[in-house]
């Protein structure tokens, strides 16, 4: 039976109890993990203490998180006044969080916003970026009610489950009354060795093809709206958010032949590179394989990006992170990815990969069960300033 929405005790209960016990992953992960470690045995430092303030929400590029929260909201507030309050409030606490010297540890919080904010309740419809829509329901899903969409997404990021969940239980607290939790999904990254990318519970690296975090000109192609697109004034500096909870089959998938499995990703399982050669890093190159003899035709990441001039837009930055909800009533592996992409523009990013991606083989592993389409805030500029001023500062 698919849980009931949440309160706010029994939200608050499991966070705590996913602090208490950790999480017993598939890979073998276990609740008594400690904080990765140099060569040299000292732990490495956190790249979840970044700066509150700034043009953009430092924490979208930051590295894939060691642990994650994500909690969907909807506004319960009567009026626009009592929202722009619990915007200020989460604003002050997710400030106070990302401060290296508080006391729940390092952390990092990304705030979006739904499309079903914008609806007639708090006059904000004419503000709605103009690509924020409702997720759509996609062939091959199975969306549960309960675990999709909401009217704000927020995303904490920690370096181990007890911080995680100490800090989405202050999140919560600050803006009861405002907000109610609507679902929630935790987990984990296992990094590799360089820190620049997770291996999921399928096995293969993640976002071996995102832009580069570090670098201005990609982002502002690929990840962040501009001044000038065609969005509302306060979208700047923001950026469309797609999340994704995909059940994985595992029992399924480790049932499955490696070489297979690799011909269905597109890429060498134990090192990430291509199926034609090189490293993790390598750009794929199918100039020379036009009928898929090295990288089959329906590999993913070839549908994703064919790498050809028939594709406007070949880059969003993923950001997600592996969970695990045990084994449900049939025996059967609950676990998966909680998929999540940032890109200037939905139509051009997530949508056309998802497009392309329709009926790969892939897709008899998965099953997508939640998530929905959000906007991650701009930045704070400043001390004056709070996550969402922008948008509701004259509403």
């Amino acid at each position: 039976m698919a849980p009931g929405p949440l309160s706010r005790r029994s939200f608050l209960s499991g966070a705590m109890a996913v602090a208490a016990g950790g999480l017993a992953v598939a890979c073998g992960r276990g609740s008594d993990a400690e904080a990765p470690t140099s060569a040299a045995g000292a732990a490495s430092p956190s790249t979840n203490a970044v700066d509150f303030f700034g043009e953009h929400q430092a924490g979208i590029v930051t590295p894939p998180p060691r642990s994650a929260t994500m909690v969907a909201l909807d506004a319960t507030a009567a009026t626009v006044a009592a929202v722009t309050g619990g915007f200020r409030a989460l604003s002050d606490e997710v400030r106070a969080l990302t401060d290296v010297h508080d006391d729940v540890g390092a952390v990092n919080a990304i705030v979006a916003v739904g499309p079903s904010l914008f609806d007639e309740r708090y006059g904000l419809a004419a503000r709605r970026p103009s690509e924020l829509v409702a997720m759509p329901r996609f062939a091959n899903d199975e969306l549960d009610p309960t675990r999709t969409h909401g009217d704000v997404l927020v995303t904490v990021s920690g370096d181990d489950d007890t911080t995680t969940a100490a800090a989405i239980q202050r999140v919560v607290g600050a803006v009861d009354g405002v907000l109610a939790p609507r679902w929630t999904v935790s987990g984990f990254n296992e990094r590799s060795a360089d820190e620049a990318h997770a291996r999921n519970l399928m096995g293969f690296l993640d976002g071996t093809s995102n832009p580069d975090i570090t670098a201005e000109a990609p982002m502002r192609q690929f990840v962040w709206v501009r001044p000038r697109d065609d969005e509302p004034e306060w979208a700047a500096g923001g950026s469309y958010m797609a999340v994704r909870v995909i059940r994985m089959l595992l029992d399924d998938w480790e049932g499955t032949g490696v070489a297979d499995q690799e011909a269905i990703i597109g890429r060498r399982k134990a090192s990430g590179a291509p199926l034609g050669g090189g490293t993790a890093a390598d750009v794929p190159d199918y100039v020379d394989d036009h009928d898929g003899a090295v990288t089959p035709l329906t590999a993913h990441i070839r549908l994703a990006n064919p790498r050809d001039t028939s594709i406007e837009y070949d880059s969003i930055l993923r950001r997600g992170f592996s969970y695990d909800r045990g084994r449900d009533a049939a025996g059967r592996l609950d676990a998966g990815l909680a998929f999540v992409s940032f890109q200037r523009s939905l139509d051009k990013g997530f949508l056309a990969i998802q497009a392309r991606l329709a009926g790969e083989p892939l897709e008899q592993f998965t099953r997508p069960q939640g998530g929905g389409f959000f906007f991650a805030l701009p930045g704070v500029r400043d001390e004056d300033d709070w996550l969402g001023r922008t948008l509701l500062h004259a509403a």
